[in-house]
């Protein structure tokens, strides 16, 4: 699907059709669409099939008129009663007057923009229009890595409680989010630091200060993200002791119990006997010896902590 929009007195503006300084957003746009977009702006059919590559990594590609910029963007999904976070990339594709952006699906960040939820863009200042666009991903990242570490801490409460191999794959599902994000953020770095020394994409002084901000959210994104995924690593290990732990005093606890519990076994088993000799063989002193003996062996596991 295609949309046009352009800044008009301030606003974003839906279009009915292309003009130029307009940004052109295509979510999962078909093969017509795609030849049609490559015959009208001369774009390398490269762009787009890595811009609808799933596992495209971040990078910036440029050839002729036209440059590709691939950065990845914060995805939640809701899978059952969990929320999983992954990424997915985004093409940005700089022509000679417009920006064309390529998505496989739709996403929140792209909607913040068509919505006029960002205010000061302008699309037909071509180099703004994508660092606001990459201002918004790394703060979408910023606030997804707050929310996982909201989930993290409740499920680590829940934990505390019961063991349940629900909120143990739940964290599991969070540890693989974190190296997601990690791994895409670092991509981003390097992509934006390559933007930086304007070889590729043409910068201008009053977008300078505008880029250093991109570049700071996406390094704090990447500490945050590297900081939770230790704490989580070090959390997950410790409950993995905890588990252990757990399993060993339960086991304890069986072995003490069917110790206590063979003695009138072994007790009766003599006395079963069709033999002469036994002590006392009378019916209630089997009963009073396994008694007693069960006593003095819960007090003797007792003092050596065994319940």
């Amino acid at each position: 699907m295609l949309s046009y929009y352009k800044t008009i007195d301030g606003q974003m503006t839906r279009l009915e059709a292309c003009e130029p300084g307009c940004w052109i957003n295509c979510i999962a746009p078909t093969d017509a669409e795609i030849k049609g977009m490559i015959a009208d702006f001369k774009v390398e059919p490269d762009f787009f099939r890595a811009a609808m590559d799933e596992e495209e990594s971040s990078h910036i590609d440029s050839e002729d008129d036209s440059t590709l910029i691939i950065i990845d963007m914060p995805v939640a999904e809701k899978a059952g009663g969990n929320i999983t976070y992954t990424t997915t990339p985004l093409g940005i594709i700089i022509t000679e007057k417009n920006v064309i952006t390529v998505a496989t699906k739709n996403n929140p960040v792209l909607d913040e923009f068509t919505d006029n939820v960002v205010r000061g863009v302008q699309t037909n200042l071509k180099t703004r229009f994508i660092l606001h666009l990459m201002l918004r991903i790394a703060t979408r990242y910023l606030q997804y890595l707050k929310q996982i570490d909201k989930i993290s801490s409740h499920v680590e409460r829940e934990l505390r409680k019961s063991m349940k191999n629900s909120e143990l794959i739940q964290l599991l599902d969070i540890e693989k989010s974190l190296v997601y994000f990690s791994s895409s953020l670092k991509g981003s770095e390097i992509t934006i630091e390559k933007i930086m020394r304007g070889r590729v994409v043409k910068l201008y002084e009053e977008d300078q200060d505008l880029l250093e901000d991109v570049l700071i959210e996406v390094r704090q994104a990447i500490e945050m993200s590297s900081i939770y995924l230790n704490i989580l690593s070090g959390t997950m290990d410790a409950f993995a002791s905890v588990i252990s732990n757990n399993l060993n005093i339960v086991m304890k606890v069986l072995a003490s119990i069917t110790l206590l519990i063979s003695i009138p076994t072994v007790i009766s088993s003599f006395y079963g006997m069709n033999v002469d000799g036994l002590p006392l063989p009378h019916f209630w002193f089997p009963l009073v010896l396994a008694v007693v003996s069960m006593g003095v062996a819960y007090f003797i596991l007792r003092k050596k902590d065994m319940f």
